[in-house]
Order: structure tokens, then C-alpha cells, then sequence
């Protein structure tokens, strides 16, 4: 299930079956526009989920835990100016 604010768009994915969550937060991580975040909830860890964002998306993304389980694990994903990560600094990350 997807909501959305002005700021920040909710996926909750706990209800969804497994192979639905992924093309769910891929499809609402693109529409995002840049400084933009979405909000991640889950009943796990999103660890693996983490790897594949640094995999497909190196410097795209800051990725935020807001809250760390035991029962729930939400995550913000903000998107970053294109330039990020690629070399051409776009100051999102301070020049880290």
C-alpha cells in the first residue's frame, strides 16, 4: 500500500506477498523527484533491499533507518540529484 504527503510518500509492504514488494518500491523510488523521500515500512530488516539500492543505484539515494524493528523497520529513501556519486558533486552528501 502506497500513501502520500507532500513531503514523503508511505510504502507499506508488510501485507504484500514477496514477490510484489520490490517492483512496488523500485516503481515508487523513480517516481520520486529529486530531494524527495519515501518512507519504507516493513515487519523486517531491509538490508538485503539496501544492497540491491547500492547495487543498481550507487549515489542516488540516502537511505535513513527511522525505526528499527523489533516489530516494524521503516526507512527513508531520498533521491538524489543524478550527478551524485558519479564524480560531479551536486553537495547533497557535503563531498563525502
Amino acid at each position: 500500500m502506497t500513501t502520500s504527503t507532500a513531503s514523503r510518500s508511505t510504502v507499506d509492504v508488510r501485507q504484500l506477498a514477496a514477490g510484489e514488494r520490490q517492483p512496488l518500491i523500485f516503481s515508487t523510488f523513480k517516481q520520486l523527484a529529486t530531494g524527495q523521500s519515501m518512507e519504507l515500512v516493513n515487519d523486517q530488516d531491509q538490508k538485503p533491499l539496501h544492497e540491491q539500492f547500492q547495487a543498481e543505484l550507487p549515489g542516488k539515494f540516502v537511505w535513513e533507518y527511522l525505526e528499527q524493528g523489533p516489530a516494524t523497520w521503516r526507512v527513508a529513501i531520498t533521491k538524489l540529484p543524478s550527478g551524485c556519486g558519479t564524480g560531479q558533486c551536486c553537495g547533497g552528501c557535503g563531498g563525502a
